[in-house]
This record gives C-alpha cells, structure tokens and sequence, in this order.
C-alpha cells in the first residue's frame, strides 16, 4: 500500500508537469486497431496520445487517469478531446465497451505487481473478445546507470527493477516474460512483439517492448 501511495502521490506532484514522450508505433496501431472501433486509452495522462489518435481519425477514443492533476491539464491543453478522472477500479463502463485499449509507458509507473494485475484484469473485462491490448512499456535495460539504481533499490521494494528518481518518482522496468504473461493471465493472446529505442522522461533513451495481445472469446 505505501508503494502505491507514493508512486501516486508523484503524479499530482512534480509528475503532473512532466512532458511524456513514449510514443505510438503507427505501424502497429495501423495493424491491430481499427479506426471504427471504440479506444480506451487508459493511464492517458494529460491526454497526449488520446489527442494524437483523434487526430489520426480515431472518432471514439475516451482517456482515463487516475491523477486529477494531470487529467485537469489534459482539459486545458486538448479541450474537446474526452479525458476523465478515474481514481480507482472499476472503470465506469459496461463489459465489452472497447474493440482496443492503449496501456502506453503505464504498468512502468505502477510498481506493484498486484496493481499491474488489477489494471490488466479490469482491461480484460472491457476490451470485447476479438479486440487488442496495445501494450508498450519498459524492459529491464542494460545499461550501468540502470543496472546501479536496480540494485540499489532492489531491498526497499522488494522487486527487481523497481527504482526512485530524484524528483520523487517510483517506476519499475520488467523482465519481458512478466509483461507477457499479465496479458496471458488476464485472456490476451499475444499477437505481436516489437523492439525500439525512446526517449524517457528524464531525457536518457532505453529500449521499449511494445505486445499486441489479442482478447480470447
């Protein structure tokens, strides 16, 4: 419970003034989601990539955050664009409301793995049989600097991976395997895998794993 507070509280904090980077594959989006059907971008934060697929003709896309905060900056910075504040789960929606949902740089700002399961789990029940969970997110990384603060951080939390940032942030990057088996474990089907180098919100680069799972009936 501490962990989840204060990953949390970082976003109505120094967090709601980050300016998120991680961005869309088009190619991928292209492929797996069908500009008919209805997206959840969830953990939108200030609603930048909910914009970004409504710009791409998108015509029901719906944002959901649990960070007031960032929720009531993605209003002034994308008005007309929908962005609700969602603090807990469930989600307000009937089962089956989406053909995909976007998890975008968001399990890496969750750390703990009951949470992670809770999100996927709640995204199982919305995204309809047949539809896809876009999932890009954080691997463990390599590089020293990584590997020093994963050491470093690995007795207070208990998990691999988990780490702090000076400004008060707690994020965690995962073994593949364990991303990949949240959406096994929750009725996805992993359809697709992809590699690539972003940027980070603390302006370093670090590969990302993007998975395209697609719901079981």
């Amino acid at each position: 419970m501490e962990m989840r507070q204060e990953a949390r509280g970082f976003w109505e904090r120094a967090g709601a003034g980050k300016t998120f980077t991680h961005p869309l594959d088009h190619g991928l989006l292209d492929a797996y989601v069908p500009r008919d059907v209805a997206v959840l971008d969830y953990g939108c934060g200030y609603g930048r990539l909910t914009a970004e697929l409504v710009a791409a003709g998108y015509g029901d896309v719906c944002g959901v955050d649990v960070s007031r905060a960032l929720v009531e900056r993605g209003r002034r910075e994308h008005p007309g664009v929908r962005v609700e504040h969602c603090p807990g789960l469930p989600l307000p929606f009937e089962g089956g409301s989406f053909g995909a949902a976007l998890l975008f740089a968001v399990l890496t700002c969750v750390p703990g793995s009951g949470e992670q399961r809770e999100i996927v789990a709640e995204l199982g029940r919305l995204v309809r049989p047949g539809g896809v969970l876009y999932v890009s997110d954080m691997p463990l990384q390599s590089d020293r600097r990584n590997l020093e603060r994963y050491e470093a951080y690995a007795d207070r939390y208990g998990t691999y991976g988990v780490f702090e940032t000076p400004d008060g942030g707690v994020f965690r990057h995962h073994e593949p395997d364990h991303l990949r088996g949240l959406l096994r474990a929750h009725g996805f089907a992993v359809e697709a895998e992809r590699t690539d180098t972003v940027e980070t919100l603390e302006g370093h680069t670090a590969e990302r794993l993007q998975l395209i799972g697609r719901r079981q009936g």
